[in-house]
This record gives C-alpha cells, sequence and structure tokens, in this order.
C-alpha cells in the first residue's frame, strides 16, 4: 500500500489549494483488519497537536467531514485513476499544517492504517 499526497503550498487567508492523493492498487484490495475497504481520508497535523482526520471518502461515496472543515473543504474522488482530492476553500491560518493521505480504521478515527507518506505542507498567511 502506497499513498502519495501532493499539492500544498502557500496561500493567503481565505484563498484556496486543491490536494491530491495518489493511491496504489493495493490500497484498494488490502486485508488489513480493522481497517475501512475502498476508503481513503485525508488527514493533517499541526505543530504541538496530534493528527486529526479532516475527510474521509469510500468508492460508494460516503463522506465524512470534520466539523472543522465542513462547507469549506470538499473530497472527492477519482476510481479509475485511484486519486482522492481534497479541495480546500476559504482557507485560514488554522489550516496551517501538514496534509496526509491514509485509509482510515473503521471507526474513522485520527489514526491511519498503513505507515505516513511525506504529506503535503499547507502555509496559511495572513
Amino acid at each position: 500500500v502506497q499513498l502519495q499526497a501532493s499539492g500544498g503550498g502557500l496561500v493567503q487567508v481565505g484563498g484556496s489549494l486543491r490536494l491530491s492523493c495518489i493511491a496504489s492498487e493495493s490500497t484498494f484490495s488490502h486485508n488489513q483488519i480493522g481497517c475501512a475497504k475502498n476508503a481513503i481520508g485525508w488527514y493533517r497535523r499541526t505543530p504541538g497537536r496530534q493528527r486529526e482526520l479532516v475527510a474521509a471518502i469510500k468508492s460508494d461515496g460516503d463522506i465524512k467531514y470534520a466539523d472543522f472543515v465542513k462547507g469549506r473543504f470538499t473530497i472527492s474522488r477519482d476510481n479509475a485513476k485511484n486519486t482522492v482530492s481534497l479541495q480546500m476553500n476559504s482557507l485560514n491560518p488554522e489550516d496551517t499544517a501538514v496534509y496526509y493521505c491514509n485509509v482510515p480504521d473503521n471507526f474513522y478515527t485520527d489514526l491511519g492504517c498503513f505507515p505516513w507518506g511525506q504529506g503535503t505542507l499547507v502555509t496559511v498567511s495572513s
């Protein structure tokens, strides 16, 4: 299982960014106990805080959002390309973090199922 996040950068308050996560084929056929099937999540980690789930999407279209991004972020997926995107609008300094993608556990907690990649840094400047 490999997941690679990209698309981060520097943006001003109120701006937008679109992150992309490319997943290997094995991501969707894993047999990891306790891990969601056919689901990809976006997570973020800010300095001094634990990693937290931002949004997750299943292949059937079921979507979950953290309360702090509802109405601002949109998660989507292209099953043909094994890609999950995160459109982030109305960004504020509190969104500054390293963003990662991973397979969620069955309870969609802040714990991803597989080793974390490098992530992509999003910096929102005021």
